[in-house]
């Protein structure tokens, strides 16, 4: 077995995800389960998200364990020791202009360290963010093979990939700033024919929310752009999905990207692959610091009777928007948890008005950060108010937890989309928050016949989910087969070479 292989033999993979919490979780995921099948991992955060993990996680969180290491390199953004999620603009032309040669100092470090006994072995492939491409630069610079993870859903992939066609259409970048603003209606509105790998009558308003902009030049619309096309550059692509779920959409990307593995959900194949009490499923990937008395609080309430919120790692609102959430919320009379990080408003910290926290005495859980898959998991919990961000899709569906959907950016419009039409498992609440559809909409989910049948599919695809990472199913298979043609391929041929000499 490759486990019982001497440290210094090992294959070596380098991890490399995107500085922020959505990508973070599932490289860690994939790691891990790289390390079960006998690779020396180096796991390579970013200085300023490795400062993060050790204050949320303590001193010894980044330790890692025998033959798992975590590593890290500079962003190129000025220092800074904030607990919040960086700029993205800025961090993602940071990284595609910066990090190239960071990261080649740090291969070349480590295999100039491997000679030394007891060092880890020198690097045999990489496994590449797939919004981190210039890891494949780095991987044929030193020439190993490359895989890319994808960490978003198909369904966004594809939406990315439009950006140029939307563009020879003429329907980005767009002509003013009330086009923006007129999501019901409007500019918005328009139905998109002939958008490679979506569904049918999908709108402009679906796509991925970068191409809300009137300047051609936009950071993030020619970052993503120019990312999902260099996903045709690694040596094969993974993603984060099973094909019950996006199989149409994944055949599209099959048309035109190397190789592809369905590996998802990952959060099901480390569940069932690493145990619980080992050392390697005790590394965790949480940028703020857990609070405890969930479990417990969720305990003492009824089955599907309490509401989770939880708008993920990046979104932000104004105080209004937090206000109409609160009293939308409350308002609908259900129990609820709701995670408010400390940067949850736009330039003001997230602080909830004394007469609204006495209102829901008794009744409400307000963290700042908690384990939401535990939660999501918990019978408690009935419905699931989400930024649609895709790992808490991802963990939302492996429950069997309908949702509900507030997308805020990236291609959570695209999931949002996916989740009301083509999964049945989602509803979606206007960019206005009003605090009587909060609440309606909030009762309807939990209660009314279209919450009834959300939850029948959300069952559904649990067991979907739960069928794909089965012992010698799809996820298990697809993995193992890019580790045997990829990130072994190499290693293989020079072992085979080295028997007939």
């Amino acid at each position: 077995m490759e486990s019982l292989v001497p440290e210094a033999e090992r294959p070596h993979a380098v991890c490399i995800p995107y500085p922020a919490q959505g990508h973070v979780t599932p490289m860690l995921q994939l790691s891990k389960l790289l390390h079960a099948r006998g690779f020396h991992v180096t796991f390579v955060n970013t200085e300023f998200n490795h400062r993060r993990l050790l204050h949320s996680r303590g001193a010894a969180a980044l330790d890692g364990v025998p033959g798992f290491r975590f590593a890290a390199i500079p962003d190129g953004l000025p220092p800074s020791d904030a607990d919040a999620t960086q700029d993205i603009p800025a961090l993602c032309y940071s990284t595609m202009t910066n990090c190239l040669p960071h990261l080649l100092s740090l291969l070349a470090r480590i295999n100039s360290d491997s000679a030394v006994s007891g060092a880890p072995p020198p690097v045999t492939c990489l496994v590449v963010d797939g919004v981190m491409s210039f890891g494949y630069d780095a991987a044929r610079e030193i020439g190993v093979p490359v895989a890319a993870l994808w960490t978003a859903s198909a369904c966004g992939y594809m939406g990315y990939r439009n950006y140029r066609q939307l563009v020879d259409w003429g329907l980005v970048p767009f002509n003013n700033e009330a086009q923006l603003a007129d999501v019901a209606g409007g500019h918005l509105a328009t139905v998109v024919h002939g958008a490679s790998g979506m569904c049918d009558g999908v709108q402009l308003r679906d796509f991925p929310n970068f191409i809300r902009t009137t300047d051609r030049g936009d950071i993030m619309f020619n970052f993503l752009m120019r990312e999902s096309e260099r996903l045709s550059l690694p040596d094969a692509v993974m993603i984060n999905t099973f094909e019950d779920l996006e199989g149409t959409t994944l055949d599209a990307m099959r048309a035109i990207l190397p190789p592809m593995h369905p590996v998802g959900p990952l959060i099901l194949q480390e569940r069932r692959t690493i145990p619980a009490d080992s050392p390697l499923a005790g590394l965790g990937s949480n940028l703020w610091k857990e609070q405890g008395g969930l479990l417990e609080w969720l305990g003492g309430r009824a089955p599907r009777s309490v509401v989770y919120v939880n708008y993920g790692s990046i979104t932000v609102m104004t105080k209004e928007q937090l206000l109409e959430f609160a009293w939308g919320i409350a308002g609908s009379g259900y129990p609820f948890v709701w995670n408010i990080r400390p940067d949850l408003l736009k330039g003001d910290a997230a602080v909830l008005p004394p007469e609204f926290l006495s209102s829901v005495e008794g009744r409400a859980l307000l963290t700042t950060w908690c384990p939401q898959e535990a939660a999501l998991q918990h019978e408690a919990v009935g419905v699931f108010l989400t930024h649609s961000g895709w790992n808490s899709t991802l963990e939302s569906l492996c429950a069997g937890v309908p949702m509900l959907s507030w997308p805020f950016f990236a291609e959570q419009q695209t999931n949002c989309r996916y989740k009301r039409t083509e999964w049945g498992v989602g509803m979606e609440i206007g960019g206005e928050v009003r605090r009587g559809e909060v609440a309606a909409i909030i009762r309807e989910a939990m209660d009314g016949e279209k919450g009834q049948e959300m939850r029948r599919r959300a069952e559904e695809w649990k067991e979907k989910a739960v069928k794909a990472t089965l012992p010698g199913g799809p996820a298990e298979v697809n993995l193992d087969r890019l580790i045997d043609e990829v990130l072994l391929a190499q290693r293989k041929k020079g072992q085979a070479v080295n028997g007939r000499n």
